[in-house]
This record gives structure tokens, C-alpha cells and sequence, in this order.
């Protein structure tokens, strides 16, 4: 499991969200203060002609990447959300499909998939949020598959019914292997590298420009420390959503009618 997904497993998000933005401020605070304390403003200033330009690249840069990211895990937030009331819909379609096949046919896709339903609420849900499948619900679907094959419709309105429901067990079950997949796939390591060394590269830049007053400067970068370590803490909490406070639950499932 990435340390990411295992922070937001073991913390609360108020918790984790306190550790970020608490850590970049502290951080920031005594990089300045170390600068200023063996720099005066005085010998900062004279290289402001230099340090300006190359400090807008940077944080143009690095502002631009944070975007880039922080849209594309929300979208994949979005999209995983979907995916699972698009899950539960077919779920439900399934069901009412099977009303169509013979009555004792119709009771057993009901109770399996009622069981289905409450074993992916119950175990899958949990066991996502380490980024692992459940092994009842993996069995569960199995058993739904081996009901649906060794049935013979006897009549052409059973065998359109039939095939409907077929094609949708499969969307069902690509469906579940893709939220499987989301509750285990997120940034690559080296990406968070990258937006964590932006992040302080920017807030390093602002320690050469020499601020007369020090309380002002710190004041300065206490606030762009906050805006970078809560826009990086929001990728944090939306890259995995099956784990952590800030995730996707499983009401959708719960409010699905199958009788």
C-alpha cells in the first residue's frame, strides 16, 4: 500500500490536514528566519533584479503543474463516483430483468444479489480503502455467474431478457473491477516528488526578497505556505476515494431496490 494511501487510512482528515498545512508553515517559518538571520535585508534586496523574474517562472511552473493535478484527481474523484452509481443502476437492472425468467429463477438472482449488495457495503467497502478486493464478494459473483450459465431459456421473450441481463452482469462486473482498480491506483511517487520539491522551491524563492519589516515577510509566506500545502493536501485526500474521510460512500448501494 503507498504511504499516501496508508496516512489517509491511519488519520482523521482534520488530523492529516492539520500534520500538511502545520508541517509547510512550520517549515517555511524557520527556513525564512534561518535565511534572514545570517542575511540582512539589505544584501536581499540587491539581487531582487534577479530573483524576481526567476521566482515568477518558478511559481508559474509549479502553479500551472498544481492545476494540472489537482483537476485531473478531482475529475478521477468525479468519474469513480459515477462509476459506482452506474454500478448499483445495473445491479438493479439486473434484478428487474430476472422478472421476466421463471419465478424460481427470479428468487435465486434476488436473493444473490441482494447478498452481493450487502457484501460489497459490508466487507469490499473496507477492504477497498486499503486498496484490496473482498474475497466473499469475489466468491458471490462467481456464484451469480455459475446461476446464469447452467440456465436454458425456453422461449423467445426469456432469451432477450436473458441476454439483456448477461450483457449487463458483464458491464456490472467491469464496473467493479474498475472501482478496484481506482482504490489502489494513485499519483506515481515521483509526480508527489515533484509537486512536494515545487512547493518549497517556491516558498524558497520568496526567503531572498528582504522585507524591512520581518513580521510583514513572515506573514507573507505563512500565507503562501497555507495556499500550497491545502491545495496539496485536497490532491492528497481525492487520489485514493474509497480510503480516507473525504471518500466515496456506499449509499448508493444501500438505496438500490432489489425486491
Amino acid at each position: 500500500m503507498p504511504i499516501n494511501q496508508q496516512l489517509l487510512l491511519k488519520f482523521p482528515s482534520f488530523i492529516l490536514g492539520l500534520l500538511v498545512i502545520g508541517g509547510l508553515v512550520t517549515i517555511s517559518i524557520i527556513g525564512l528566519l534561518i535565511v534572514r538571520h545570517f542575511i540582512s535585508p539589505g544584501r536581499l534586496k540587491a539581487h531582487h533584479d534577479v530573483a524576481d523574474p526567476i521566482l515568477g517562472a518558478v511559481a508559474a511552473i509549479y502553479a500551472i503543474l498544481l492545476a494540472f493535478v489537482l483537476v485531473n484527481v478531482w475529475q478521477n474523484f468525479d468519474k469513480s463516483n459515477a462509476d459506482v452509481q452506474l454500478e448499483a443502476n445495473y445491479l438493479a437492472d439486473i434484478y428487474r430483468d430476472s422478472e421476466a425468467l421463471p419465478a424460481d429463477f427470479h428468487q435465486k438472482v434476488g436473493d444473490l444479489l441482494r447478498e452481493y449488495r450487502q457484501a460489497v457495503v459490508d466487507y469490499e467497502w473496507k477492504t477497498m480503502a486499503r486498496g484490496e478486493m473482498s474475497p466473499e464478494v469475489e466468491r458471490l459473483m462467481r456464484k451469480i455467474w455459475r446461476l446464469y450459465t447452467s440456465y436454458r431459456s425456453k422461449t423467445s421473450t426469456e432469451q432477450s431478457f436473458f441476454d439483456e441481463s448477461v450483457r449487463k452482469l458483464n458491464l456490472l462486473q467491469e464496473l467493479r473491477r474498475q472501482r478496484l482498480m481506482d482504490s489502489k491506483t494513485g499519483l506515481e511517487p515521483l509526480l508527489w516528488l515533484v509537486l512536494i520539491a515545487g512547493g518549497l522551491s517556491t516558498i524558497f524563492f520568496t526567503f531572498f526578497f528582504g522585507a524591512e519589516n520581518i513580521k510583514a515577510q513572515v506573514a507573507m509566506v505563512t500565507i503562501l505556505a497555507i495556499t500550497i500545502s491545502i491545495i496539496l493536501f485536497t490532491i492528497l485526500s481525492l487520489d485514493f476515494p474509497f480510503t480516507g474521510s473525504i471518500s466515496i460512500s456506499p449509499v448508493t448501494f444501500k438505496q438500490v431496490l432489489l425486491n
